[in-house]
């Protein structure tokens, strides 16, 4: 009988624990910069160090397009003298026993590969997202549910060990390899002591300290696991509003009319005033208010004010919306630069340097320009394929050097200009479209002239990104104008709304729009 015969005659035994095979294997999936490989190679010397032969292997994953890195580690006891066992260079769908994911969606995607199994495999997983692109790149909310998956990984898997491994690494100031390997340790999937874990550690001579105290609160954890309490969301930090008492002055005059709306106005007003006064200035918040204003005269009180509490947020992010000014603008800001020091735990031997991705259409460029040059350059195909030529290339800027950052901080200083370009005459003009569409409805169908507002939904980013969003905007109102007379019209339009949010390519929402002229 062959050793794989003999392991799956004990597994159909119920014999699943691998210490009893001899034979163990381990997979992790990690993405870049979690540490997966030292984790692998942190095992791997664990393993040699209590007598056992091993072998780690590596397939890369390219980011999370196609799935992390699977990090695999095969091994045995093995007596010097012994022939040497020849290990599998990979983990193969029901044949591994402890699974190792460094992040919630790696953990679901290790079960739908069939690498966890209910009969053998003890599954270690963060709890903690970090989002794939395919999550980033959904038009609406595409963040994957973390509760199925650890609905699933409680069918799927032997054992379930789950905790927020990622921050229990930072609080104690490490990565999250060393936090898995604690969790590794206390699960006791492993037949070596706790002792050899943290001499592995001790022996790769680099952050031993940290990643002790980090092992150290994840082993306690995976050990004595505690159920978690659900906590209420802390309230968000409200940063107080300063400057000149010139400019104090208009601010609470803006502040007041804020407060003066009804509650649930008022609620999203607040933070859309600040939005808009950070994009351009205290006159644009007072322009804010004034189209609140508007909405606000046609509402109805019986229906508690939904329309306008909608409007007060989606029009904030119609005013607010992103050209290079403003993209120039937040790539210089000082705390942009602080996030990311602190995200990168830069420390003052380090350093720092940021490549800047740029990739401007000639519609970005001649968007710049006075609004009555920039439309006649537009309408002339000739000048948007030169301006395209010379534009509409690749560019890296690095904004840690002198040059680049202060071209940029011009750029972003621009905002006085914003108002006379064609890409600000743009955008007044498609809000002006948006709202007095929305509103025309109200006396008839107000749910419909709801749906409508929240439709600005649909228009976000900048470029390329922009332009898609605002297509299927623009196609989403026209294809509820069809069925504008129906009784239904407002479900019609949120249900084209929500198809235009399925995928970036837009087939959900042309089979909505197929499905509405089928009956029209």
């Amino acid at each position: 009988m062959t050793l794989h015969e003999t392991l799956s005659d004990q597994l159909g035994k119920g014999m699943a624990d691998p210490r009893l095979s001899g034979i163990i294997k381990l997979a992790i999936l990690a993405v870049g910069g979690q540490g997966g490989g030292v984790l692998t190679g942190w095992i791997e010397d664990l393993a040699r160090s209590c007598g056992y032969a091993a072998q780690a292997t590596s397939v890369a994953g390219v980011s999370q397009r196609t799935g992390a890195t699977v990090y695999y580690v095969e091994m045995a006891p093995h007596r010097t003298g012994d022939p040497t066992p020849v290990f599998s260079l990979m983990p193969a769908p029901g044949d591994v026993d402890i699974m190792i994911a460094a992040e919630m969606m790696e953990a679901g995607r290790s079960i739908i590969r069939g690498f966890v199994t209910p009969d053998r495999t003890t599954l270690i997983a963060s709890t903690h997202r970090a989002l794939a692109v395919s999550e980033k790149m959904v038009p609406g909310d595409g963040i994957a549910s973390s509760d199925e998956v650890m609905a699933a990984a409680e069918i799927a898997a032997r054992r379930v060990i789950a905790a927020d491994f990622d921050a229990l690494a930072i609080a104690n100031g490490s990565v999250i390899s060393a936090s898995l390997f604690g969790a590794l340790a206390g699960s006791g999937a492993l037949p070596f002591p706790r002792e050899a874990f943290e001499a592995a550690i001790r022996a790769g001579g680099k952050g031993v300290d940290g990643s002790l105290r980090a092992f150290g609160a994840a082993f306690d954890a995976a050990a004595n696991p505690t159920p978690e309490v659900p906590t209420a969301p802390a309230a968000a930090k409200i940063t107080p509003v300063s400057g000149p008492a010139r400019l104090m002055a208009e601010w609470d005059r803006l502040a007041t009319r804020v407060a003066a709306l009804p509650a649930p106005v008022a609620e999203l007003a607040q933070p859309g005033l600040r939005k808009v006064v950070d994009f351009q200035d205290l006159r644009y918040g007072a322009d804010y208010l004034d189209h609140l204003a508007r909405v606000l005269a046609v509402d109805d009180a019986a229906r508690g004010w939904v329309l306008s509490h909608e409007a007060a947020k989606y029009i904030a992010n119609a005013m607010a919306y992103d050209d290079i000014i403003r993209v120039a603008d937040l790539k210089t800001r000082g705390r942009r630069f602080d996030r990311i020091r602190k995200e990168m735990r830069v420390k003052d031997a380090n350093l720092l340097q940021l490549t800047e991705f740029f990739h401007p259409r000639a519609e970005e460029i001649v968007g710049l320009f006075p609004a009555k040059l920039g439309a006649r350059i537009e309408a002339d195909p000739k000048w948007m394929a030169r301006l395209d030529r010379w534009f509409n290339k690749g560019r890296r800027l690095r904004t840690d050097s002198l040059r680049a950052f202060l071209m940029l901080h011009l750029i972003g200083g621009l905002r006085g200009w914003r108002l006379r370009t064609l890409r600000h005459a743009q955008e007044r003009a498609h809000l002006a479209r948006w709202l007095e569409h929305a509103l025309g409805h109200v006396a008839t169908n107000y749910d419909l002239a709801v749906e409508i507002i929240r439709c600005r939904r649909l228009i976000k980013g900048y470029s390329d990104t922009h332009a898609r969003g605002q297509s299927k905007f623009d196609r989403v109102l026209e294809a509820t104008a069809v069925v504008a007379s129906r009784a239904d019209a407002a479900d019609w339009c949120r249900r084209l709304r929500e198809a235009a949010l399925k995928d970036e390519d837009g087939k959900a929402l042309d089979g909505a729009i197929a499905t509405i002229r089928s009956f029209a």
